[in-house]
């Protein structure tokens, strides 16, 4: 069984996938300073509520946007898993599709992977939206290259953004505003008015721009927490699929016969 590791900015994603498909996944906020032991006593316990135990997990596989991670994360594979696990974008599992940008070394792993997971599950001309820490568009052609896209921030910043800087006002759930006029008449209100209906508007805008620049019609697939929260109300989304990365990272595993 394949441990698919996703190291994001806010959490790291643990999954097993087996044969191909997503069996569970685990989430553990990212803190560089975790050790392997540390690691190893959460997911350990989390195998065994499986019925499962370290002797079933036979490859390992990961993508990192946070480096400082990464040490104690091998130090987790070979020392409790005897697995060297495989890194996204290097060696074996180094990208195999076009990255036309100006520094293509830049790329975030996690962009990467969606975007080759996008191409694998949904084809021709696609942006792919992911909601995390900062959210991120992506532009993927119908031959699957990577041609860019726009980093904005998530969601989250921009609300601690407002609160932090400003002396009165309160922190509000990020939610559906729990009222149906956009003219708020309390502070919560207009608060949440403002990060939600904001940010969607922000998002079709984003969208409908890239759509006219790449002239053909493109599909928009989005992934990340608030993915379904925001599906619900705006019709601007083709598909969501909350586990593009980790499905990208069994892709990647699978060239390369990780199981």
């Amino acid at each position: 069984m394949l441990l698919a590791v996703d190291v994001g900015n806010t959490n790291v994603v643990f999954a097993l996938i087996d044969n191909g498909e997503l069996r569970t996944r685990w989430r553990i906020a990212t803190d560089p300073r975790r050790t392997a032991d540390e690691y190893a006593v959460w997911l350990i316990q989390l195998l065994a509520i499986e019925g499962l135990s370290q002797k079933d997990v036979t490859g390992m596989v990961m993508s990192l946007v946070v480096p400082r991670a990464r040490h104690n994360l091998e130090v987790l594979g070979e020392k409790y898993f005897g697995l060297t696990p495989a890194v996204a974008g290097e060696g074996d599992l180094a990208w195999d599709f076009p990255i036309d940008v100006d520094e293509p070394r830049s790329l975030g792993a996690d962009r990467a992977v969606n975007a080759l997971a996008a191409h694998s599950l949904y084809g021709g001309d696609l942006v792919v939206v992911d909601f995390g820490t900062a959210t991120t568009f992506d532009v993927v052609d119908f031959n699957g290259a990577y041609k860019g896209g726009i980093i904005a921030p998530g969601i989250n910043l921009s609300l601690d953004a407002l609160v932090n800087n400003t002396a009165k006002l309160p922190r509000v759930a990020i939610n559906v505003p729990r009222i149906n006029s956009v003219i708020g008449r309390n502070t919560e209100d207009q608060m949440t008015v403002g990060v939600f209906w904001g940010y969607v508007a922000m998002m079709e805008g984003l969208i409908e721009r890239l759509r006219a620049e790449i002239g053909r019609p493109a599909k928009v697939v989005a992934t990340g927490g608030l993915a379904i929260l925001f599906d619900r109300h705006t019709e601007i989304f083709d598909a969501v699929d909350a586990d593009l990365t980790l499905q990208g990272l069994a892709l990647l595993a699978d060239k390369v016969g990780l199981k």
